[in-house]
C-alpha cells in the first residue's frame, strides 16, 4: 500500500482515538492541567504521533500502548475522586503561598517554586505589592487565588446598599448568517420580528450578520460583516409573543 495512504489511515486511527479517550476522561484534560494530567497527555499524544508516522511498527501494537495508557489514566483518574490520599499523592494539593501580607519562603521553597514567579503571577492580577495581599493560595493546576485584605478590595453596589438589576446570560438568536431556531422560541420571539428589528438598522439579508444576541436587559446586539456593531435597546411590550 501507498505509504502516504497508509500514514493518513493511521493518523485517521489514532486521531478518533484520542477524540474518543478524551471524552471518556473528561473536561478535565483540557482544562488546566495538573502534573498527572501533563504526564498522561504527553504519553499519550506521544503513542499516538509514533502510530501515525513510525511505519516500522505495527499499528496494532501501537493501538494497544495508547488503550492501556488511557485506561490506566481513567482508572487513575477514577481514584482521585474517590480517595482524598490518592488525590494528593497524584495531583498535589494547593499551597499557602501568602498569609497576611507575608510571603511563604518554605513553602515556596519546597515547591521549587521562585518569588520572581510568584511576583509575576501577582502582577498579571494587577497586584504590585505582596503587602495587599491577605492570603495566596497556589492551587493543584498552578493557578494563584488571591484574597486582598479588606481595605484594599475592589467597592461593590453592595457595599454601598445600591439596587441592581438582574443582569443573566445572553441569547444567540443569529450565529454566521443561521437563525438560532431552539433560541427564538424560548424567548417568545419569530422570524417576524426578528427580520423587522434587522430592516430598521438596514440589514435586508441575514447572511450578511454575524451575531446577534438579545441579553435580559433588552438590549439587541448586532454585528455585521461589514463590521457594523450595533447595540441598541429595544422595546418588547408591544409584541405579544414575548408576553
Amino acid at each position: 500500500m501507498n505509504e502516504t495512504l497508509v500514514v493518513i489511515i493511521r493518523g485517521l486511527i489514532g486521531l478518533f482515538t484520542l477524540l474518543i479517550y478524551t471524552r471518556i476522561l473528561g473536561k478535565h484534560q483540557i482544562s488546566q492541567l495538573t502534573y498527572f494530567d501533563y504526564i498522561i497527555g504527553i504519553v499519550i499524544g506521544s503513542i499516538a504521533a509514533t502510530l501515525t508516522t513510525d511505519l516500522d511498527s505495527r499499528t496494532w501494537t501501537q493501538w494497544v500502548g495508547l488503550t492501556t495508557w488511557a485506561v490506566t489514566g481513567f482508572i487513575l483518574e477514577w481514584s482521585t475522586l474517590k480517595s482524598r490520599k490518592i488525590s494528593k499523592y497524584l495531583e498535589g494539593e494547593p499551597t499557602i503561598v501568602i498569609m497576611n501580607g507575608k510571603i511563604m519562603e518554605n513553602n515556596l521553597s519546597r515547591m521549587k517554586y521562585k518569588v520572581d514567579d510568584l511576583l509575576a503571577q501577582l502582577r498579571n492580577k494587577k497586584i504590585f505589592n505582596p503587602s495587599t495581599v491577605e492570603f495566596a493560595i497556589l492551587e493543584k493546576n498552578g493557578k494563584l487565588s488571591i484574597l486582598k485584605k479588606s481595605q484594599y478590595q475592589n467597592l461593590t453596589p453592595k457595599d454601598m446598599n445600591l439596587p441592581t438589576n438582574y443582569k443573566g446570560l445572553s441569547v444567540e438568536l443569529i450565529y454566521d448568517g443561521i437563525v438560532i431556531e431552539q433560541n427564538l422560541k424560548q424567548v417568545n420571539l419569530d422570524h417576524n420580528w426578528l427580520t423587522s428589528q434587522l430592516r430598521k438598522h438596514g440589514i435586508n439579508n441575514i447572511s450578511e450578520v454575524v451575531l446577534v444576541t438579545l441579553d435580559t436587559s433588552g438590549k439587541l446586539y448586532i454585528d455585521t460583516k461589514s463590521d457594523n456593531n450595533l447595540e441598541v435597546p429595544i422595546d418588547l411590550s408591544d409584541y405579544p409573543g414575548s408576553n
